[in-house]
């Protein structure tokens, strides 16, 4: 009775840690669809997070492909267990936080295959991998995906500006607004029908570990509305930090670009979700960004800072599986491990919350700089180059006046 009690405890430490996760991953992601059009002022910063909390939730709703390939494909489920799957949420969960204080767009996704990647094979073995699945379904998507993103933005920011030239820039401008907010909107429902489900994916897999549901079956309905309310409330949150990279670090982004980057990676989106890659839309996002800077004549983008993201994704996955194997080494020690678990990560939030508050970051000043250069240190974002923002102290240089020459 106490063993059933137990692992009843667990199972539901894990599943309130897996929509924890969720909300991490709403308001880590919520730049994706929204950092464009708030950039540019086609929709305010509020206005858009609202807009895109509310499509995530729909979007989570009208798909389970991307959560049946979790819970059924990635690995063996007789060998796996809540404690197992508990070390990966963690794992997930602080990459996830680290990389939103240093305001990189790493993926979600990734950092929640990683980690639990990791803790699978601490806790499980290699044996307990679907390899396969994970490079078809993960690894090959995350390469072809945002160049297919990248080269589609690249050619209707092309169209875009060929087919407006003749027209007022004053009208113009008008459209491609209300064409960003519409794109931008379309983005937020994507998202949610990709990254909304693999929470989902998830718990049911915790569910089927612990012998609750069937193998093979897909996630029940109330996993699929707490998924989809957690992935809601973490995009309403913001992530403006994040948030600023996207929209002002990469890429000096017009109202037509910031429409046809919305258009690739909506449609690069929905066609990895109905056919059920683990997509990091992340990736997908910044891809359609840069290939908007592309095919914009005179556009300025920024390769220094997408290195640093490229980077950043490519540290994901193997970063997040060191976190969530570490995790699961504590996991082998039972109840004891679960609560240890628990406090690690609640000890390492409290920790990078603390630091974010150094630096903040809000709606009031998200499109407050046009550049964006990420430092390596772990909690410091400088602005330059952008007369509107007021120079802090410890940043401003002083100028010297030049000498007046003296008469001959």
């Amino acid at each position: 009775m106490g063993s059933e009690v137990t692992a009843m405890f667990v199972v539901i430490v894990v599943i309130l840690v897996a929509l924890i996760f969720d909300f991490t991953n709403g308001f880590h992601d919520s730049a994706n669809a929204m950092a464009g059009p708030i950039a540019t002022g086609a929709l305010k910063p509020r206005t858009a997070v609202i807009i895109a909390a509310v499509l995530n939730l729909v979007g989570a709703c009208l798909s389970t492909e991307v959560a049946k390939t979790i819970s059924g494909g990635f690995f063996d489920d007789e060998l796996i267990t809540a404690s197992i799957i508990l070390a990966g949420l963690v794992g997930a969960i602080i990459w996830n936080l680290l990389t939103w204080l240093l305001g990189l767009p790493s993926s979600s996704s990734h950092a929640l295959f990683g980690g639990l990647i990791g803790a699978v094979v601490v806790g499980a073995g290699f044996a307990s991998v679907h390899g396969w699945v994970i490079v078809s379904k993960v690894l090959l998507p995350a390469v072809v995906a945002p160049a297919v993103a990248g080269i589609a933005a690249a050619l209707a920011t092309v169209l875009a500006y060929r087919i407006t030239r003749k027209t007022p820039s004053r009208q113009s401008e008008t459209g491609f607004k209300y064409g960003q907010a519409f794109t931008a909107s379309l983005v937020s429902l994507a998202h949610g029908t990709s990254d909304g489900q693999k929470t989902m994916g998830v718990i049911t897999l915790v569910l089927i570990s612990a012998n609750l549901q069937a193998p093979g079956t897909g996630p029940q309905p109330w996993v699929i509305i707490a998924a989809g309310v957690a992935i809601g409330l973490g995009t309403y949150s913001g992530g403006w930090r994040i948030m600023r990279t996207m929209g002002k670090g990469v890429v000096e982004i017009e109202t037509p670009q910031g429409a046809a980057s919305g258009a690739a990676t909506t449609a690069t989106i929905l066609a990895s979700a109905h056919l059920g890659f683990g997509l990091s839309t992340t990736h997908v996002a910044t891809g359609g960004i840069l290939g908007s800077g592309v095919g914009r004549r005179g556009a300025e983008v920024r390769w220094g800072v997408a290195r640093k993201m490229v980077f950043a994704w490519i540290l994901t996955l193997p970063g997040a599986g060191l976190v969530g194997g570490l995790a699961a080494l504590l996991a082998n020690f039972g109840i004891v491990g679960v609560v240890a678990l628990l406090l690690l990560l609640a000890a390492a939030s409290s920790v990078i919350w603390a630091f974010s508050r150094r630096h903040p970051v809000s709606h009031h000043n998200v499109s407050d700089s046009r550049e964006v250069l990420v430092l390596a240190s772990a909690s410091q974002t400088e602005y330059v180059d952008d007369p509107r923002v007021t120079t802090t102290p410890k940043t401003k240089q002083k100028t010297k006046k030049p000498k007046a020459k003296s008469a001959a």
